[in-house]
């Protein structure tokens, strides 16, 4: 059973990414494998053009994570991992 994910849903965890990236990816295979429902918001490819990003989190590196459940806004996939084991890993 895979995440429900959607472009504009009302899903409480937001992720900024970019296509093929590997950390990106790395974050989006956990978000799946804990069955977590979030919307996925590419970006600009141009590190300089990632407004959107510099505007949540401070930074234009993605990914970034921003939790509202737990009110966690969170760039760095290594600590994203980490936030997401932690918070909702639990028992598997």
């Amino acid at each position: 059973m895979g995440a429900a994910t959607s472009a504009d849903g009302e899903a409480p965890i937001t992720f900024y990414r970019l296509q093929a990236c590997p950390y990106c990816e790395r974050v989006a295979r956990l978000l799946e494998a804990y069955d977590l429902d979030y919307r996925s918001r590419f970006v600009e490819p141009l590190h300089s053009r990632r407004d959107v990003v510099k505007r949540v989190a401070g930074v234009r590196t993605v990914p970034v994570v921003v939790d509202e459940t737990t009110g966690v806004t969170m760039a760095e996939s290594a600590n994203i991992v980490n936030y997401l084991e932690s918070t909702y890993g639990g028992e598997n």
